[in-house]
């Protein structure tokens, strides 16, 4: 498809101002592309998805967007950690019965960034954000490098029928367009795009289900776990539960606020017929020290849900048009993914959408680069939480055994776009394999149930 030489009001049209929309409008502008974004919510916004993993470094480093970052005096994130109780506690067990210490020596398994250097990224941490001012420092970076934003101003639909794209909004009651020549859907799980051309498809998988919020007061270190270099105040926590797939979010916002949040599978929320409140309450109480500080602390914000977690397109790119973060593809938030994806798919992306306007062709092959990689890293995390859903006590067995720590740190990091399939997931894979097939392997009576089918292609 050859870029029509009829005018266009922008050379790339883009729906949405989140972590996607905004960081390819920053890309694109810096490059001097003239370009826009339609950004239907008036920033700042509430917004889940609040901690970073650090390859988003490597985006702020292009964009020039450290240094604000820094002046934000966001939390830093030094690292990573998992609790359980007793009752939910995944460390009970021994590969082949082998005295692995570590794996019994506490309910904690955690890991710091600065373990492994990573490659363009040279700071031993990256961020927790408030999402209502991390998004909106972005957007307004994206445009003081030269983007057009429309905020309040919803896309409803693309026209493909013309010589070029026509993005349909509307303002009031005015239903208006703009034309541009690559259109790049960064809708997130709006997924504008994917509707209207009808690509989306639900995981059979996971449907998970999420109620968050957000309290002052909360004493973070209140498990009483061992210290670390940093300190454990500044990283995300993730706190088993005793009800199967079932986890609790810790996430810092600022030196006092701590944002909360349960998933769990959403057959699990229906029986409490929508009772968000209720319900979670009685799965933080599963947690007794947890739910305790919980109780003296002040919630500040009102109990939200979040719904349709996990989903694909079977097509994100097409003649003109390419999806980005959330709008291509979601998968469970447990290792913080979301914004790295975002991010990170804005890195990719612009570079063929600059080279399909340089050429002057901007038919789907022009986003081929595009596509197999963000298929590909997107794929390397979904098979990373298929196999830590399936087999809890593996994940914990790998990050406390040095065989394969500094691998899973990798992933962990965000480092999964470079390889079809990092070693460490296939030997993952191989080995929950072997305690499926043994009803007397130590490991058996742990296997999850939601992802019974996992390792069969779920797209």
């Amino acid at each position: 498809m050859l870029v029509s030489q009829v005018a266009v009001d922008f050379d790339v049209g883009i729906l949405g101002g989140g972590p996607a929309g905004s960081a390819m409008a920053a890309y694109l502008a810096k490059a001097g592309v003239k370009c826009v974004v339609l950004e239907r919510e008036l920033f700042p916004r509430p917004h889940v998805g609040e901690s970073l993993v650090p390859s988003s470094t490597r985006v702020f480093r292009d964009l020039g967007f450290l240094a604000t970052m820094e002046e934000a005096r966001f939390p830093r994130k030094y690292g990573a950690a998992w609790t359980a109780s007793d009752q939910s506690r995944p460390y009970k067990h021994d590969w082949h019965e082998q005295n692995f210490d570590d794996l019994h020596a506490s309910e904690t398994a955690s890991f710091e960034f600065a373990e492994r250097d990573q490659p363009g990224v040279d700071m031993k941490y990256t961020y927790h954000v408030d999402r209502g001012k991390f998004d909106l420092l972005l957007l307004q970076h994206a445009h003081r490098l030269g983007a057009t934003i429309y905020e309040g101003v919803r896309a409803t639909g693309v026209d493909f029928s013309g010589p070029r794209p026509e993005v349909r909004f509307s303002m009031g009651r005015r239903d208006l367009g703009i034309t541009c020549r690559i259109v790049v859907d960064a809708s997130g799980r709006q997924t504008l795009l994917g509707n209207q051309l009808k690509l989306k498809v639900n995981d059979p998988v996971f449907n998970q289900f999420a109620v968050h919020t957000w309290f002052d007061g909360y004493e973070r270190n209140s498990l009483r776990p061992e210290p670390r270099k940093y300190g454990y105040g500044d990283y995300i926590f993730i706190h088993f539960i005793p009800v199967s797939n079932t986890w609790i979010w810790q996430i810092p916002i600022t030196e006092t606020i701590t944002s909360i949040g349960v998933v769990t599978q959403r057959q699990n929320f229906v029986k409490a017929k929508g009772d968000k409140e209720g319900f979670f309450w009685d799965l933080v109480g599963t947690r007794p020290m947890i739910a305790a500080a919980l109780r003296r602390a002040e919630r500040i914000r009102p109990f939200r849900d979040e719904g349709d977690y996990s989903y694909a397109m079977s097509q994100i790119t097409g003649d003109g048009w390419l999806m980005i973060g959330d709008a291509a593809r979601f998968v469970d938030p447990i290792f913080s993914t979301g914004v790295s994806i975002a991010l990170n798919s804005a890195r990719f992306a612009h570079r063929d959408v600059l080279g399909a306007l340089e050429r002057g062709d901007v038919s789907r092959s022009a986003f081929a680069t595009f596509e197999k990689t963000i298929r590909r890293g997107t794929q390397n995390w979904y098979d990373f939480i298929t196999v830590y859903y399936r087999l809890n006590v593996l994940f914990t067995y790998f990050v406390l055994d040095k065989r394969y720590r500094l691998d899973v740190l990798k992933l962990l990091q965000g480092d999964v776009y470079d390889e079809e399939q990092p070693e460490v997931l296939a030997t993952m894979r191989r080995m929950v394999a072997e305690v499926e097939q043994n009803p007397k392997h130590p490991w058996h009576q742990l296997l999850g149930d939601l992802t019974a089918n996992a390792f069969r292609p779920s797209f």
